[in-house]
């Protein structure tokens, strides 16, 4: 197995334990991904050491889960998660296991993982531990429970929208008796904290395959036990046929929004539980397709909107309007603005309120100075100090 640089850097954290007697593997989605030849994200390392004896042999380890047996070491500016083999219990609140035993080999700790293609385990050497057809699944690119799959899922029912994430990441099919057990278990999504399915969707939102991962979603019907979606199940229904990887869960909300006004953002950021973050990405994207649909791509939209949803914005447009904006158009007409924000104006609220000295402060100070922004944005206006004075003078509507 030819390692990349995040295992070979990783490496080093296996030989540690090693040379301190114990047994250590590279294991999950990391190994999957090595086989895939994909961009490897987190690399997760089991072993049969305890967690007391890892925060002995490692300078830098962050306790995150001691009772289950997980900590994160950090080696060389990076994170790996170090979980000690184990066998679980049952899962009483469908999340955590009620028991955890630890154990010294790998092959029942590889047994209670979700999907074949996540059971496999690595050595430094890279020969690969495989006891449930994994390498043949990502070989036919199936995905499919280990074991009993119903058993899997009663476990833990956020595994079902696993499975959908994982066919959008990766364009597989999920196996026909996978999808029976999911479609046993669905309902208990329901009893799940929000913030874990927000984000499995986000991902599956994000993947290379996401029409695959709609159709499952629609043709499983889980989303009929998702929030929102379990009231307004027709929803599901508007979402374009030219879908397109949205990396950000910000503009999901903003295409439902948009394709489904009355369902207001503040509904769905309050239903799915997202951050204040995800809440205004919604609300600025959704501007900027408002304005995209009445005026086109103009100086304003671009004023308004921050570089870093460029990317986002341009995927939503091809969606929903079946166009093409460029990022380097947005950039272009970036760079040709006169202003970038309200504080490059040359006059100040001071200087508008000394205009109208015979008027009180008040809000119509800043409308005043919005609208001379917009004058200037559209080129109407030159940006020069007298000019917009001038202006306000001369149009002293502005200020009502």
């Amino acid at each position: 197995m030819l390692f990349t640089k995040p295992f070979i850097e990783a490496k080093e954290v296996l030989n540690h334990i090693e040379n301190s007697g114990y047994e250590a593997y590279f294991v999950g989605g990391c190994v999957r991904d090595l086989l895939l030849k994909r961009e490897i994200g987190d690399i997760d390392i089991a072993t049969s050491a305890p967690p007391s004896v890892i925060q002995q042999i490692f300078n830098k380890v962050i306790p995150v889960g001691l009772e289950h047996g997980t900590v994160i070491v950090r080696h060389r500016h990076q994170s790996y998660e170090v979980t000690t083999f184990r066998v679980e219990g049952s899962y009483s609140d469908q999340r955590h296991p009620d028991k955890v035993e630890f154990i010294q080999t790998i092959d029942q700790d590889l047994k209670r993982r979700d999907f074949t293609i996540n059971a496999l385990a690595m050595d430094k050497k890279g020969d690969v531990i495989d006891l449930f057809g994994g390498r043949s699944d990502i070989e036919n690119k199936v995905i499919q429970s280990v074991g009993n799959g119903y058993d899997r899922f009663k476990e833990d029912p956020l595994r079902i929208i696993r499975a959908l994430r994982f066919s959008s990441q990766l364009g597989f099919h999920i196996s026909p008796n996978t999808i029976k057990d999911m479609k046993l278990v669905k309902s208990e999504i329901e009893n799940i904290a929000v913030e874990r399915v927000n984000n499995e969707m986000a991902k599956l939102f994000a993947g290379d395959y996401i029409e695959n991962g709609i159709n499952y979603l629609s043709n499983t019907k889980v989303y009929q036990h998702l929030p929102i979606m379990n009231e307004h199940p027709d929803i599901i229904k508007l979402l374009p046929k030219n879908m397109q990887a949205i990396q950000s869960f910000g503009g999901v909300i903003a295409l439902f929004h948009f394709l489904a006004p009355t369902i207001s953002i503040k509904k769905w950021v309050s239903e799915w539980k997202c951050s204040n973050n995800v809440k205004n990405e919604a609300l600025i994207l959704n501007d900027a397709l408002l304005q995209y649909k009445n005026c086109g791509l103009d100086r304003l939209l671009v004023y308004c909107l921050p570089s870093n949803y460029y990317q986002v914005f341009s995927e939503l447009v091809n969606m929903i309007f079946n166009q093409i904006v460029l990022i380097d158009e947005l950039v272009q007409i970036d760079n040709s603005l006169p202003i970038k924000s309200k504080k490059d104006l040359a006059i100040t609220g001071d200087d508008v309120r000394g205009l109208f000295p015979q008027l009180k402060s008040g809000p119509w100070i800043g409308n005043t100075l919005t609208k001379v922004e917009h004058e200037v944005l559209s080129g109407n206006l030159k940006n020069h100090k007298i000019d917009l004075k001038d202006w306000i003078k001369w149009n002293p509507h502005v200020i009502d």
